[in-house]
């Protein structure tokens, strides 16, 4: 089954460490509240507030999500910079959405090539608060067992979404792996990447987010959330657009990412 909107269900007991701190020593069967802004981390919200996916931006005039995410240009908002959506008092930038742009060989029944780009109706401003994510390079390749961190507003153990941005750590999962769980139930092609199966799971509410991992203190995103398990079960593992292999067109439809690698 398919998160439809896809973040975390949660080990309630499990500690939270800052993971932008040590990632080595970060939980991996649970997660939590984010101890500070991840500062490409964007909601995408209603025009009463409520979010229903997330992003990351790329560029101060891109958003990269995912292509099942039923964003609106003219209707839906990106928020950004933002870490507690019931404070007010947070420099947040509220943004509409010129154009949506989604992968044209996205497959809705098995969720290939789930990837879209949201175009800012104006710049965002670049501050401590809200920067852009590297992306991997196509010729990225990430082993299994890394330990890497996905963030979102979705869906937690409590069956409700929460206030404070939640993150949680994941091993990367092999696609031999991946594809022996899903086994003929679910097809894992080369634009996906797994993720978790090992306490803690995306959900509801998360499609369109980063998976990112840290690589000599520099962070990548490397997935985007995509789908699992309609109970985001967190014994299976989940399944993220691979930012590496789709990255050429990422490349070719906003070409000015050539020149951040």
């Amino acid at each position: 089954m398919l998160w439809i909107i896809g973040c975390f269900a949660l080990v309630a007991s499990a500690p939270t460490v800052d993971p932008k701190e040590n990632l080595n020593s970060i939980m991996v069967s649970g997660g939590g509240d984010a101890l500070s802004v991840w500062p490409w981390q964007v909601s995408i919200q209603t025009s009463k507030g409520v979010n229903f996916c997330g992003g990351t931006l790329i560029t101060e005039n891109w958003i990269l999500t995912a292509a099942h995410c039923p964003v609106k240009a003219g209707y839906h908002y990106v928020v950004l910079g933002e870490h507690d959506r019931g404070s007010n008092d947070e420099a947040v930038q509220i943004k509409k959405i010129s154009e949506v742009i989604r992968h044209p060989r996205f497959n809705k029944k098995n969720f290939n090539n789930d990837v879209a780009l949201l175009k800012l109706s104006s710049p965002a401003q670049i501050t401590s608060r809200v920067s852009p994510v590297n992306l991997v390079s196509s010729s990225t390749n990430i082993p299994s067992g890394t330990l890497c961190v996905t963030t979102g507003w979705g869906r937690t153990a409590t069956g409700q979404g929460p206030r404070i941005l939640q993150e949680t750590t994941l091993p990367i999962v092999s696609t031999a792996e991946c594809k022996q769980y899903w086994g003929l139930t679910r097809s894992i092609t080369d634009s996906m990447i797994c993720a978790g199966g090992s306490g803690s799971s995306s959900c509801q509410g998360d499609s369109g987010g980063p998976l990112v991992c840290d690589s000599k203190g520099v962070w990548y995103q490397v997935g985007i959330v995509s789908w699992g398990t309609k109970e985001c079960k967190v014994n299976a593992p989940g399944v993220y657009s691979r930012v590496s292999f789709l990255r050429q067109w990422i490349d070719d439809t906003v070409p000015s990412l050539y020149n951040l690698d």
